[in-house]
């Protein structure tokens, strides 16, 4: 119903940067806040940064400093920009929404198919 999409990833090498980009379409009435995740096997999927729709951001620790994230309420498109990376960067990143369908009464989690980033020399 609602749909997330994903680019940017790739292969970088460590101290190098990224920009991921997420574009959410379909019937959407809202999107409250859209954030980052990011998994590698044998891990939990961990919250790297999200952003309300107020402009408000959180970061993890591990990541503070170094991304930002940003958003554009008119494109319905969440940005990450990753500079100084490591290679414990390394991971699969899935794109976030929460958001509230047109003509729906709750909001609900959307998630992207994730993109590989891969921080290696």
């Amino acid at each position: 119903q609602v749909q997330l999409v994903e680019s940017g990833g790739g292969l970088v090498q460590p101290g190098g940067s990224l920009r991921l980009s997420c574009k959410a379409s379909g019937s959407i009435f809202s999107l409250n806040k859209m954030g980052w995740y990011r998994q590698v096997p044998g891990k939990e999927r961990e919250l790297v940064a999200a952003i309300t729709s107020g402009g408000s951001t959180n970061y993890a620790d591990s990541v503070k400093g170094r991304f930002t994230i940003s958003r554009d309420n008119a494109k319905n498109t969440v940005s990450l920009q990753m500079n100084s990376l490591k290679p414990e960067d390394t991971a699969v990143y899935y794109c976030n929404a929460r958001a509230r369908r047109a003509g729906g009464t709750f909001d609900w989690d959307y998630w992207g198919q994730g993109t590989q980033v891969t921080v290696s020399s």
